[in-house]
């Protein structure tokens, strides 16, 4: 039954008008997947010297025991953010004589084919097999990678049942948000930590190891929980689906995000088929280079991570900086039309943030192979892409409110003033200076890599608390759309 759904699913691919994009994409998704799997086995191979360069002096396993919990709790931030909805459209199956539960069963084994669940055990599984198996033998080794096993198995359907629950409830969202954000401030006041609790829970798996085995109850817990939610709400797989066949964008792959997949879509269409966007993105890609200048050997050796701040920053989130400081001139012709519409704002504010996260993804995607110069540029990089895509993004389309001024796009960008404004100019200086603001205090009280851990780690807040910034960007939108709107009729 399952290879039949497989079958199915594989046929109304190459029968979907808009293949030679999902082609494409996945391809560029493949490379993106491969290349970090290759950088999580270095990291993992190579945990022990890593640990011993960032933290001299540290006990190794203290370290290592005290993060696991640490990436578990971001990688699931992450998940909801980004991971996908296992669907299937399974209203052609419901009258037909196929058990329920086939159809529930497919959509979690479909579920664990992401790469959120293969990261961690090239991450972990190295260090634990190198190190855990020497120091306290293979049976404690054994039960150490069956609970980071579980992990990955709990975080993935404990992510897919949060936004299914949410995709019904908002409260649910808004209350699971807020225990997110509580959960961060406790250990930003140092009320609760994470790390302890971590290396707590770790450390006695090495010494009694049986004590391994909650963690895959646990995962198969979560697993039923997720299980009789699907069984109780399957038809909100169906009604998904039949919005998605609605909304008939050109790139398929993008349905999957509902109403915002179908904005971006048009967003993605204004993109490709205008000058001056087309020659704004182009231009950005020529930036990818700015690491051939700033990047050096001595730099890195010294730790001068503040000249490469503002460098790592314009390369991993430039078509953010590029096309968001133009926001929403670039819908300006149409915008009374939006106005008019059905519009909904919130999914309107969620495309464009969807929109710079994919962007900001592939640029530093791309601008990973700098991490072959040094390791220390891959984390600088990492750290300011978070930032990019939770604090940056909301600055930009903060600033894309107040921008009244209208764009043609039959012209390229190339010496083009037009549609340049005071706003779009103030906006760089937050744009370029907030970060350092972060880093640098940090890093004179303590050290660099705190610094950048600080960038990081406001960028991750940013994005945890998204719903929130959403709210407001759409309150300030709503205050001001009608004088946005007069704006661009004045061309």
């Amino acid at each position: 039954m399952y290879t039949t759904f497989l079958a199915h699913q594989w046929m109304g691919f190459w029968r979907s008008k808009g293949k030679g994009g999902t082609i494409a994409t996945q391809l560029i998704m493949g490379f993106i997947v491969l290349y970090l799997a290759a950088v999580s086995i270095f990291i993992g191979y190579n945990m022990e010297h890593i640990i011993e360069e960032m933290l001299p002096g540290k006990d190794v396993m203290l370290v290592f025991n005290g993060m696991i919990l640490y990436y578990f709790t971001l990688e699931f931030l992450m998940r909801l953010q980004l991971q996908e909805l296992p669907t299937l459209a399974v209203q052609p199956y419901l009258h037909l004589n196929i058990p329920k539960r086939k159809l529930i069963s497919f959509l979690n084994i479909t579920a664990l084919f992401s790469v959120f669940n293969l990261l961690p055990l090239l991450l972990f599984f190295p260090f634990a097999i190198l190190k855990i198996n020497n120091d306290f033998g293979p049976f404690a080794c054994i039960m150490y990678l069956l609970a980071i096993s579980s992990l990955v198995v709990f975080n993935n359907y404990a992510a897919l049942y949060f936004k299914r629950l949410t995709i019904g409830n908002l409260k649910a969202g808004i209350l699971g948000s807020i225990f997110l954000v509580a959960v961060g401030l406790l250990e930003y006041f140092k009320v609760f930590s994470i790390a302890s609790l971590s290396n707590h829970v770790f450390h006695e798996i090495t010494i009694t190891p049986l004590i391994a085995i909650i963690f895959p109850i646990a995962a198969v817990i979560m697993l039923t929980i997720n299980t009789r939610f699907l069984k109780g709400n399957l038809y909100l797989e169906e009604l998904q689906s039949a919005k998605q066949k609605k909304s008939s964008t050109d790139y398929p792959f993008l349905d999957r995000f509902g109403e915002t997949g179908v904005y971006l879509a048009l967003e993605i269409k204004l993109i490709l088929r205008n000058k001056r966007t087309r020659s704004t993105l182009t231009k950005g890609l020529l930036f990818i280079f700015y690491g051939l200048l700033f990047y050096k050997q001595e730099t890195l050796d010294a730790n001068k991570f503040w000249s490469l701040i503002f460098p790592a920053t314009f390369m991993t989130g430039n078509m953010i900086m590029l096309y968001g400081q133009f926001m929403f001139g670039w819908q300006s012709a149409e915008f009374d039309g939006l106005l008019t519409s059905k519009l909904n704002i919130k999914t309107f504010f969620k495309a464009k943030f969807l929109l710079f996260t994919i962007g900001s993804t592939l640029l530093t995607a791309a601008v990973s192979l700098y991490g072959l110069i040094s390791w220390k540029i891959l984390i600088l990089q990492f750290a300011v892409y978070f930032y990019n895509i939770g604090v940056t993004s909301v600055i930009t389309l903060y600033f894309a409110t107040k921008n009244y001024k209208a764009l043609d796009l039959s012209k390229g960008s190339a010496m083009n003033w037009q549609g340049i404004t005071a706003s779009t100019m103030l906006q760089t200086i937050p744009l370029m200076l907030s970060p350092y603001l972060i880093y640098l205090p940090i890093s004179l009280i303590s050290n660099p890599y705190w610094g950048i851990a600080g960038v990081a780690i406001t960028g991750l807040a940013g994005l945890s608390t998204r719903n929130f910034w959403i709210n407001f960007l759409t309150k300030e939108f709503q205050e001001r759309k009608y004088k946005i709107a007069e704006g661009f009729r004045q061309k």
